[in-house]
């Protein structure tokens, strides 16, 4: 992703109240509570990516990690689907998985499991064209929908989930917005018909010191969905959700944006090994993975969606 402009461990006792309120919330509704995240999967799914390599399109280390993510979801999910595409020479694969495919009313969640290819903001000049291994910045996004697949397969929801695992993101040229996002612009082109009553995308979520403001793109084009998210997300006392604008950022998001469905982009780019050959997975935290896993829960399973 590209910014258009870049602009403590919570008490037990507390979360348990949270919770408790939740239950009753939801038994309240007649709507089953979400499913519990855990963090510690989610985790060992980035260990599990970074441990392919760099995950460059057209690298073995790309294709190997394509087919344990498809492999895995092909366990789990009701419909699984590989979109090969193609943009600028670069070859692409998304993965779809759907999760009660026949029903009516949809929302899809969203990450990118690409790395970018060089480390241009690399604090040593002489490493700036090693690529990144991408544990926050692509792992950590993908490690949080493989975690809510494995959930969603146990405790069906009560609408129909789509998982889009989108390719091609972080290998763009700064000064060059059609350069990005070449996954996503190639899966939503392809996806006619297609009417979810919204989206999620998560992407730079595992930082330690997570910090996630309402990205603007977010803000202007789906503020209804946004401010809803983040409503939910202070109901569970999950802190990192700042109801603050955040910088508009070019990310996987706008593809869907620009062909009339609401998309909500979670993203923290005050990250310190941001586009750097640091970016490995002892930065990234198993508490933020589930803040972040929980709200996205709580969407899934809410009685109602935003209008």
């Amino acid at each position: 992703m590209k910014p258009d402009s870049l602009a403590g461990n919570r008490p037990t006792a507390a979360r348990m109240l949270t919770l408790a309120m939740l239950l009753v919330a939801f038994l309240g509704c007649g709507a089953a509570p979400p499913p519990p995240f855990d963090s510690a999967r989610a985790l060992e799914w980035v260990d599990r990516q970074v441990a392919h390599g760099p995950r460059i399109p057209g690298t073995p280390a790309h294709s190997a990690c394509a087919i344990e993510i498809e492999h895995t979801l092909r366990g789990l999910a009701d419909d699984v689907r590989v979109h090969k595409a193609e943009a600028r020479g670069v070859p692409l694969t998304n993965v779809i998985a759907a999760f009660r495919p026949d029903a009516d009313e949809r929302i899809f969640l969203m990450a990118h499991w690409d790395t970018r290819p060089s480390a241009d903001e690399d604090p040593d000049p002489a490493r700036r064209n090693d690529p990144v291994p991408g544990a926050n910045d692509g792992a950590s996004g993908t490690a949080v929908l493989l975690e809510i697949a494995r959930l969603l397969a146990d405790t069906p929801p009560p609408r129909g989930v789509d998982l889009f695992f989108v390719d091609g993101e972080d290998g763009g040229e700064h000064g060059d917005p059609s350069s990005w996002c070449l996954g996503s612009r190639a899966l939503a082109s392809a996806l006619t018909g297609y009417r979810p009553r919204m989206g999620i995308l998560v992407d730079m979520v595992g930082d330690a010191d997570l910090r996630l403001p309402m990205e603007q793109h977010s803000l202007a084009y789906a503020g209804k969905q946004t401010r809803w998210i983040w409503s939910l997300a202070a109901g569970l006392g999950e802190s990192a959700f700042v109801e603050l604008p955040g910088p508009a950022v070019t990310d996987d998001h706008l593809p869907f944006l620009e062909i009339g469905i609401p998309t909500v982009d979670l993203i923290d780019l005050d990250y310190a090994y941001w586009h750097t050959v640091s970016d490995t997975p002892d930065k990234v935290s198993a508490e933020s993975l589930e803040s972040v896993g929980r709200v996205l829960l709580a969407a899934l399973f809410a009685r109602d969606l935003p209008e």
